[in-house]
């Protein structure tokens, strides 16, 4: 199991289908919590301009647009997001994979809706290709605890580190005092 730190400079944050309808369809989570820790990991990568990568699936059909929040909050990543056709995993959607690739970065830290479809399959891939990823579950959801739960233990087995936003916050501070510290203690918040 992985115990160093994730260097900020080796990291990325990958978020996938945080999309309006989507999220209207998860019931494993609160899912205003979920957008809340969506929102979080937005605001970790602008704080520490770490690089980030949005994708959708299928945005004129019922799965609907990003969160408004996430092109306020990212406006360049926003538009430069990959919209996927439907394609389940987005490591086979080429655009997305060569945007992960480009990132030159092996460490990830992923979050998307639903975490049983969407999340898992790239994931699993990701691990595959040699990254050293992390899964936010507090900013992921599923239809159902019971599918949202088998996922995160699927991912883990294959090697995924599952974990929270407030627990990367903490990982990427590392000292409260530090710069980065500094950037990140007002995205920690328990209000």
């Amino acid at each position: 199991m992985h115990t160093k730190a994730f260097n900020p400079e080796n990291a990325a944050i990958l978020l996938i289908d945080h999309q309006v309808g989507t999220m209207a369809w998860t019931h494993s989570h609160d899912i205003n919590l979920v957008k809340q820790n969506a929102i979080k990991l937005a605001k970790i990568a602008k704080a520490l301009n770490l690089p980030v990568i949005l994708t959708s699936s299928m945005e004129d059909q019922v799965q609907g647009p990003l969160i408004p929040e996430l092109q306020e909050i990212l406006p360049e990543a926003f538009e430069a997001r990959i919209k996927r056709p439907g394609i389940v995993n987005a490591m086979h959607h080429e655009g997305f994979n060569e945007a992960v690739k480009a990132l030159g970065r092996k460490k990830l830290f992923v979050a998307g809706v639903t975490t049983e479809i969407c999340v898992t399959f790239p994931v699993l891939q990701m691990l595959d290709e040699g990254y050293e990823v992390q899964v936010s579950a507090d900013a992921s959801a599923s239809y159902t605890q019971y599918g949202d739960n088998l996922a995160l233990e699927r991912m883990r087995q294959a090697g995924a580190i599952i974990t929270t936003v407030d627990q990367i916050i903490s990982e990427l501070a590392i000292d409260w005092t530090s710069p980065n510290g500094g950037k990140l203690v007002g995205i920690l918040n328990y209000h």
